[in-house]
């Protein structure tokens, strides 16, 4: 009885840090590897199933490199979290996943995924390449930082675009890169914002260094900048002769309303909820901003792909 009692103990134990380590690598936060597929998307390939597929790999890949990110991170990040009323809890910094456990699946999410990258296209491994080695340096060195912490953050979703381009075989659009910049210096002025708000009075630059130079009214401005400059790169494409003759349609613009509604909500979970770990994780969470996305998404898909109700 005592052996079978302690096998199932080990058992549990094994499951507990496995779930830890799930946890660590932050699938939930995968979602944002869909700008992988936004070439594809945008380029009406949406219907050619060996783009699609070469596209849906290169997501995976990204969702490995992104796990192998998360978990560095965190590695680096365990001292400070454990002084945050939040993050503390996470998986490495609470010592649910000991530390050994956690550098091995970060050097084997590493290898594999890069192996994979490089064997299937040498041009997208390299860009992968580059994406990882931008958040070791982040996570090391680069998000201690202000300002620069978040041109890094943008410049990781930009090469997701441009590796999603790579590996469907289709041209990048010079808009898409630049609404994809905007909006992601946006979302991340907005998570420094909302840091430096939440955070505890006399520890903001233990929890996270770069805190110290930021101060609210320069990351106000600097929301109000980006998310302005988001939208109206956003209105241009849409209004750009070339946009309306790819697509064959003027209706482009009708979807702009979405994409206001998007900023303006970002800024109120930012404002209205301080104690959330991070607005950019409530967002996905809040039901009218992700009714507002899945139907920005219908309309581009209706508008873009020219759907019409079949003939009776």
């Amino acid at each position: 009885m005592r052996a079978g009692a302690s096998s199932e103990r080990a058992d549990a134990s094994f499951l507990f840090r496995i779930g830890g380590l799930i946890k660590t690598m932050r699938p939930h936060q995968w979602v944002k590897n869909v700008f992988v597929l936004a070439p594809v998307f945008f380029a009406k390939d949406l219907f050619k199933l060996d783009l699609i597929g070469r596209a849906a790999l290169a997501f995976f890949i990204f969702c490995l490199l992104a796990g192998a990110v998360y978990t560095i991170n965190d590695i680096v990040d365990a001292p400070a979290d454990r002084i945050h009323p939040v993050k503390r809890h996470r998986p490495i910094a609470s010592g649910r996943v000991p530390l050994g456990l956690a550098k091995a699946s970060a050097v084997a999410l590493v290898v594999v995924s890069l192996a994979t990258a490089f064997v299937w296209s040498p041009l997208f491994g390299l860009v992968a390449l580059a994406y990882f080695l931008l958040n070791v340096a982040y996570s090391f060195r680069l998000k201690k930082i202000a300002y620069l912490d978040v041109v890094c953050i943008a410049l990781g979703f930009v090469l997701r675009v441009v590796a999603g381009g790579i590996s469907a075989d289709v041209r990048v659009s010079a808009y898409l890169l630049a609404c994809t910049a905007l909006l992601a210096l946006f979302l991340g002025f907005g998570k420094r914002r909302h840091e430096l708000a939440s955070a505890e009075h006399g520890i903001a630059s233990k929890q996270r260094e770069a805190l110290e130079a930021y101060t609210s009214r320069a990351l106000t401005v600097a929301l109000a900048v980006t998310g302005t400059a988001a939208v109206a790169t956003y209105i241009a494409y849409t209004l750009d002769p070339a946009t309306m003759a790819m697509f064959q349609s003027e209706r482009l613009w009708l979807t702009t309303p979405f994409v206001l509604f998007g900023v303006v909500r970002f800024l109120q979970l930012v404002a209205s909820r301080p104690k959330a770990e991070s607005p950019t994780q409530e967002m996905l969470r809040d039901v009218p901003f992700v009714v507002n996305l899945v139907l920005w998404v219908a309309v581009v898909f209706w508008i873009v792909y020219q759907v019409r109700p079949a003939a009776s």
